[in-house]
C-alpha cells in the first residue's frame, strides 16, 4: 500500500484507549474506518472524532468474544465499503492478583476476549483478503507475550498464546505474498485499560510508569498498514522484556515475580472487582488513562522522570541480576582456566 487515502480500516475496542487512537490516526490519514466495540454510546462519539478529521467513519457495536457477531463486523464492513484493507485486532483485557484468587470463569473470559476474539477476527477477515489477493492484519500483542506476568497469569497466557498462533498464522499465508500478518508488542500504555480489567488482588492498582502514549502505539499501527513487519516493539521495556526472556527466563521470571509482590505489599487497599470484563461499564471512553497527566502534576520521581512501576522495576532486577550472575559465570571460567 503506498497510501492510506480511501483504504477501509477495521478496529475493535475502538471506544477507547489504543483503538480510539488507531481509529483517529487511520482517519487523519483519509482511511475509511469501521470502529467496533461493546459500547454503543462511546463507539459512536470515537467514530464522530474520525468523521470530525474528515474520513467517513462507521460504528458497529461488537463482543469479539461472538463469533458471529465478528463475522456481521466483517459482513457491516464490506456492505458498506465493498472491501476491507486492514483489520486490527485490539482488544485486551486481564485479571489482575493472584490466579487462585479470581474464579475460572474470569480467567476464561480473558482468554476468550483476548485469543479467541482475535482468531474470530483472522476467521472473518481473512477469507476477503484471500478473494482480494491483499490485506494487512495487525494482531495487537503485549510484551506480556514475551515473558511472563506474575499475578495477571491469565493474560500471560492469552499473549504467550496470541504470539504463537500470530507467528504460526502467518507462516500459513507464506504462498498469499499480498495478505502480510503484522504483531504489535507495547510496553506499558497510558489507557483506561486499568478501570476495565478485572482487581482481585484487594490492593489499587495505580502502576507507576513510565507510560507510552496511545497516540505512539497508533502511529506504528499505522506505519505497519503501509511497511509491513512480522514483529515491532514499542517502548524500550518491551525490547528489554524479549530480551531478557530470551537470556535469562527464569532469572526475568524470579525478578518479575519479586518487585510484583512488591508492589502489592506497598499498594493500598481496594474493594476487588470484575471491571468490564464480563459487563460493559460507563467508565473510561478516551484514549487516555490519564496517567501521564497525573505524574506530570505530581512532579514524576527522582529529577522530574517518573517512578518505573512493576514492569520497569523488574526488568531493572532482571538485568541487574542477569549482569551478576554472567559475571560470576566469567570469573568461574577465567579460574579454571589459571
Amino acid at each position: 500500500m503506498r497510501s492510506l487515502r480511501n483504504a477501509v480500516v477495521v478496529v475493535t475496542g475502538a471506544s477507547s484507549g489504543i483503538g480510539r487512537a488507531t481509529a483517529l490516526e487511520f482517519a487523519r490519514r483519509g482511511a475509511r474506518v469501521v470502529l467496533a466495540a461493546r459500547r454503543a454510546e462511546p463507539l459512536e462519539t470515537a467514530a464522530a472524532e474520525c468523521r470530525s478529521a474528515g474520513a467517513q467513519a462507521v460504528a458497529v457495536p461488537t463482543d469479539v468474544t461472538d463469533e458471529a457477531a465478528v463475522d456481521a463486523l466483517a459482513r457491516a464492513a464490506l456492505a458498506a465499503h465493498g472491501r476491507i484493507d486492514v483489520w486490527v485486532n485490539n482488544v485486551g483485557t486481564g485479571v489482575f492478583g493472584a490466579f487462585a484468587d479470581a474464579p475460572v470463569s474470569l480467567h476464561r473470559r480473558v482468554i476468550e476476549a483476548n485469543l479467541f476474539g482475535t482468531m474470530h477476527g483472522c476467521a472473518a477477515v481473512l477469507p476477503v483478503f484471500k478473494r482480494q489477493g491483499s490485506g494487512r492484519l495487525i494482531n495487537m500483542i503485549s510484551m506480556g507475550g514475551w515473558s511472563p506476568t506474575p499475578y495477571a497469569a491469565a493474560y500471560a497466557a492469552s499473549k504467550f498464546g496470541l504470539r504463537g498462533f500470530t507467528a504460526s498464522l502467518r507462516e500459513e499465508l507464506r504462498d498469499q505474498p499480498g495478505i502480510r500478518v503484522s504483531a504489535v508488542f507495547p510496553a506499558l500504555v497510558d489507557t483506561p485499560g486499568f478501570l476495565h480489567g478485572a482487581n482481585v488482588s484487594g490492593r489499587a492498582l495505580a502502576p507507576g510508569g513510565p507510560f507510552i502514549a496511545p497516540e505512539e502505539v497508533a502511529r506504528v499501527m499505522v506505519r505497519l498498514a503501509l511497511r509491513p513487519r512480522n514483529e515491532v516493539a514499542v517502548g524500550w521495556s518491551a525490547s528489554a522484556a524479549k530480551v531478557a526472556y530470551a537470556l535469562a527466563p527464569n532469572t526475568t521470571a524470579r525478578a518479575t515475580g519479586a518487585v510484583m509482590r512488591r508492589f502489592l505489599r506497598a499498594s493500598p487497599p481496594a474493594p476487588r472487582s470484575e471491571g468490564a470484563l464480563m459487563a460493559p461499564v460507563p467508565e473510561g471512553t478516551t484514549a487516555s488513562g490519564g496517567f501521564r497527566e497525573r505524574q506530570r502534576s505530581r512532579g514524576g520521581g527522582f529529577g522530574g522522570l517518573p517512578t518505573p512501576g512493576p514492569a520497569g522495576l523488574a526488568l531493572a532486577g532482571a538485568a541487574l541480576i542477569l549482569g551478576a550472575e554472567l559475571l560470576v559465570g566469567l570469573r568461574h571460567r577465567i579460574s579454571t582456566r589459571v
